[in-house]
């Protein structure tokens, strides 16, 4: 046990440029803190304890902000960064080396009492408000992005964008075991390409029939700005 605390204490501290010590993280961090509670009430809950756990559990959701069932199973070396808004259901799985970010919800989308929950694989980080919901499976060294709404199974290696959640290929390797797979900035706006691209093929058509695109419909400037009364604010 003392050495998977250690563990943890030391996976914050790679994924995290700001933590500047082990006292640090151990004092100040609550993902840290929540991760710790839900160890020891995960431990009650499996030797049958099942109520002390929950009030573990409940105790350290008001602490923390984060709410994990003690029937989840977690991984060695789980980062939860920020913390606050953090769900992670019954029957969640997740893996080694997995990193969530604020606002990410693991949850169920049915009353069964039976697999609801999603399963994450290792190496996986969740962007800051992501959704994913049911049991399904994410892949190994995957990466869903900030407020993507995942339903359904996500292959390894994979990028997902979007709500619904989609797949898009890789543009750059991941980077190397330890370190978080996170950078919203170069993530693309899928629904903005599909309509920038049925623009242009609008555009195309228009001058093939007219000799000239409409100047009235409303569109971004070439420099990305949009511009008109009715997006004055």
């Amino acid at each position: 046990m003392l050495a998977t605390l250690r563990a943890d204490v030391e996976a914050t501290r790679q994924r995290d440029p700001a933590a500047r010590s082990a006292a640090e993280v151990v004092l100040c961090y609550p993902g840290v803190h929540a991760l710790w509670g839900h160890r020891f009430s995960h431990r009650l809950w499996t030797r049958g304890h099942k109520l002390a756990g929950r009030l573990v559990s409940a105790s350290v959701r008001v602490l923390t902000g984060v709410d994990i069932h003690p029937a989840a199973v977690i991984g060695e070396r789980l980062f939860i960064d920020h913390a606050t808004g953090v769900v992670i259901g019954e029957t969640t799985v997740i893996g080694d080396d997995v990193t969530i970010y604020q606002g990410v919800t693991l949850g169920g989308t049915s009353l069964e009492q039976t697999k609801r929950h999603p399963t994450i694989g290792d190496r996986v980080t969740i962007g800051a408000g992501a959704k994913v919901l049911g049991p399904i499976t994410i892949g190994a060294g995957s990466r869903i992005g900030a407020n993507a709404v995942v339903v359904r199974d996500v292959p390894p290696d994979a990028v997902v964008v979007g709500v619904p959640g989609q797949v898009i290929a890789r543009s750059r390797p991941r980077p190397p075991v330890g370190g978080a797979d996170l950078d919203d900035g170069t993530l693309p706006d899928l629904v903005g390409v599909s309509l920038g691209a049925l623009q242009r093929r609008v555009d195309e058509l228009e001058r093939a029939v007219a000799g000239a695109v409409s100047v009235d419909e409303i569109r971004p400037s070439p420099s990305g700005v949009w511009r008109g009364e009715d997006f004055s604010i």
